[in-house]
């Protein structure tokens, strides 16, 4: 065996694989390597970008789900939703401050992150409403700033409320996905 050919079946004694029999069309080794690589190698199942997985894992619901009804799927509303959700998360200013018995949000952004806020923020505060014993309200004045107010009288709650503070409330519930799902499939865009 020559130095070149003990240098390529090296690897493969160290990764646990018997080294071929090398011969001098390396077929050996090409097994060998796509053996070892070939168990290692796994499909991807990240889509790359959350709202278009929110989209594809929406996409397979309505194709495993016999009764859809296609001509009213509007996938576009879904998606002008989710580009909603990432304005008002990522582009939104929010000042938190502490009241008696949990957290005042006010919520300002210009253009886009503004239009968000005050047609999510509205919504959502009618789902934090149904969270047994919390007071919520949303004040969206025409064209201005959204003010998020949200207490409780127990004291774990109104902790509970300051730790996750407007984002984490905007995040709560487990009604965003059926609320993906209605959307898509033409329910409009209610909460």
């Amino acid at each position: 065996m020559n130095i070149g050919k003990l240098m390529l079946a090296l690897p493969l004694a160290v990764a646990g694989l018997a080294a071929p029999a090398l011969g001098d069309d390396m077929q050996g080794h090409n097994q060998a390597h796509q053996a070892m690589h070939g168990s290692m190698a796994a499909d991807p199942t990240e889509p790359g970008q959350g709202a278009f997985a929110a989209i594809q894992e929406i996409v397979a619901i309505l194709e495993a789900d016999p009764p859809t009804d296609w001509a009213r799927v509007d996938l576009g509303a879904l998606r002008r939703h989710l580009v909603d959700m990432n304005a008002l998360v990522m582009s939104a200013e929010v000042a938190e401050r502490e009241i008696p018995g949990g957290i005042e949000a006010t919520v300002s952004g210009a253009g886009r992150a503004g239009e968000a806020a005050r047609r999510m923020v509205p919504a959502h505060a009618r789902e934090l409403a149904r969270i047994e014993g919390w007071t919520v309200s949303a004040e969206n004045p025409a064209g201005g700033n959204v003010v998020l107010r949200v207490t409780s009288a127990d004291p774990r709650a109104e902790a509970h409320i300051r730790g996750l503070g407007f984002f984490g409330l905007m995040a709560s519930g487990a009604h965003h996905q059926p609320h993906h799902l209605a959307i898509a499939r033409g329910g409009g865009m209610q909460h």
